[in-house]
């Protein structure tokens, strides 16, 4: 168990690759959302990066790793949808028309 000498590498390429593309994205689309899904997209490949190297996986470990984050997110995202669905709603009802 040890640090890969590519590791850092991995990491800074996906670091600026990352920030590159950010700043593309915002400057045609001048919104902030794509940006925050892109840092989360670099920093979910960095950090698999990093739990391979450590934990020195096989191809099973990989894919079970990565099979139970992709559960744990869908789960997340589900709740989260659903809970600023309900407060959009409730927010939406408070909030006076002018028409």
């Amino acid at each position: 168990m040890g640090y890969s000498p590519y590791l850092g590498i991995f990491g800074w390429g996906i670091f600026f690759i990352g920030v590159v593309v950010a700043i593309v994205l915002f400057a045609i689309k001048k919104k902030f959302y794509p940006v925050m899904y892109l840092v989360s997209i670099a920093l979910y490949i960095f950090t698999v990066g990093f739990v391979m190297d450590i934990f020195d996986m096989g191809k099973n470990g990989v894919l079970l790793m990565l099979a139970l984050s992709a559960c744990f997110f869908i789960l997340a995202g589900m709740y989260f949808s659903h809970k600023f669905k309900n407060r959009k709603e409730e927010i939406s009802k408070n909030v006076s028309s002018r028409r």
